[in-house]
């Protein structure tokens, strides 16, 4: 790493939060100000930095630590996603789904951490974020999807874990529509109001943690007594940092490191009214993800909204367009429609984008940089299990401790190079286009 280097990338207004807006009005706001020091700096307000502060000051009392968010809390990308701690391998139809059975293992192990260390917060805390261990489902609207799930459930007997089949019937008595074929029921999910949840975890810190939000981070450097960060306002000076900023991370062009900062779009519907709600039936609160990786992931809320996700966008400049927005709400229609004729005034009130950080060969960047800073970046899809491990666990190594953690996530690959742009934009832009014909009625 340069002695000195700036982030030229910063959240973005990429459409309207439905999870942000349907919240109360949030508390008044932190700013940095001023020349201070801090023992530890955490940047990037998501769920990786979110429990790396945490974990530090749990384990350090003594120590000062600062959490610095260039944005709101809960209102940029972690509080932008669906609200899935997902627990297993998520691409279910990837050929190297079952790359082995202990690399299998290791990675229920490390989500599971994640989502352990995330619950026993929210219920320490009372954190009223509709948190609900009631699993997911993996269901498939046409024959491909069908051979998918026969490929899940084939990994997951591999690696023992539990699931259980649901006919048309059985899956249709959970949705409320007969839109879907079949589907896998796994257990181990637990599913959340993402900004409720990041609100929370902010709000609720230890005391020897100051948050700072609407405080960008505009450069970096070695000073004579620490790290130097620069702000608008301000510097701060703290002993260590900790990179925690996900798909912002990426310097995809000028100095490439194998992230790719992927879009991907959300809308919720308005609340159902009574009559609605009886014409749709089924459960109260379910959380869906397509058999397709590309297809539609839908979630019926305890509040009487319904939340549709789908549609992928290579956004390097990690900023969408109003055409982005569009074309999102206009394919969430359609696939609200398809599943839910008979909601069909039904509007979506709320549309949204949030950045994925993936790589090509599902690296992530954890550990110390030559540079001497430390860095948990990369979630490949599974932002929230995911990064509150490494959030977590980047803490306990920064801190000098040594577990199996600690071990299992510094040996996982960095993110495979990528050829210069503009050769892999069309790469990537093609990728997705085919991918998302390819899932058909799943989408």
């Amino acid at each position: 790493m340069a002695s000195k280097f700036e982030f030229g990338r910063l959240p973005a207004a990429d459409g309207v939060n439905g999870w942000w807006e349907t919240l109360p009005p949030p508390a008044a706001v932190n700013q940095f100000l001023g020349n201070r020091r801090f023992d530890f700096a955490v940047v990037g307000g998501g769920i990786t930095g979110l429990c790396a502060a945490r974990r530090l000051a749990e384990l350090a009392p003594e120590a000062s630590v600062a959490l610095i968010e260039a944005d709101r809390i809960g209102r940029s990308t972690a509080g932008r996603n669906s609200g899935f701690f997902v627990d297993l391998p998520h691409d279910i139809s990837s050929e190297s789904y079952s790359r082995s059975v202990d690399a299998d293992k290791a990675d229920v192990r490390m989500q599971r951490h994640g989502i352990d260390y995330v619950r026993s917060i929210v219920r320490k805390q009372n954190i009223d974020c509709d948190w609900r261990d009631d699993g997911k489902y993996h269901a498939s609207a046409n024959k491909r999807g069908k051979d998918a799930l026969e490929h899940f459930a084939s990994g997951l007997k591999r690696i023992g874990e539990r699931f259980e089949w649901l006919d048309e019937d059985a899956i249709a008595k959970v949705t409320g529509t007969s839109f879907y074929h079949g589907a896998v029921f796994t257990p181990g999910c637990s599913t959340v109001q993402p900004a409720a949840l990041m609100r929370g975890l902010a709000r609720t810190m230890p005391s020897n943690v100051e948050v700072f939000e609407l405080s960008a981070v505009r450069g970096l450097e070695q000073g004579a007594s620490g790290r130097v960060l620069s702000f608008s306002n301000g510097t701060l000076t703290a002993g260590k940092v900790i990179l925690c900023t996900n798909a912002y991370a990426a310097t995809f062009g000028e100095n490439p490191n194998g992230l790719l900062p992927v879009y991907t779009f959300a809308s919720l519907s308005r609340r159902m009214t009574p009559s609605e709600i009886e014409a749709l039936g089924g459960t109260n609160s379910w959380a869906l993800i397509p058999a397709d990786p590309m297809g539609t992931t839908v979630r019926r809320l305890g509040s009487d909204r319904i939340c549709i996700r789908n549609h992928f966008a290579f956004r390097p400049g990690l900023e969408v367009s109003a055409a982005d927005l569009r074309k999102s709400k206009h394919l969430h229609q359609r696939s609200f429609d398809r599943r839910f004729p008979m909601l069909k005034d039904v509007t979506l009130e709320y549309t949204w984008g949030g950045a994925l950080c993936l790589s090509a060969n599902s690296g992530a960047l954890f550990g110390k940089t030559d540079g001497g800073l430390y860095q948990a970046i990369g979630c490949n899809g599974l932002g929230l299990s995911r990064g509150s491990a490494s959030g977590k666990v980047i803490a306990e190594y920064a801190l000098g401790l040594s577990n199996e953690m600690i071990r299992q996530l510094l040996s996982q690959p960095h993110p495979r190079p990528l050829p210069m742009r503009p050769i892999a934009d069309v790469a990537v832009s093609t990728a997705i286009w085919f991918k998302e014909r390819s899932a058909g009625v799943e989408l």
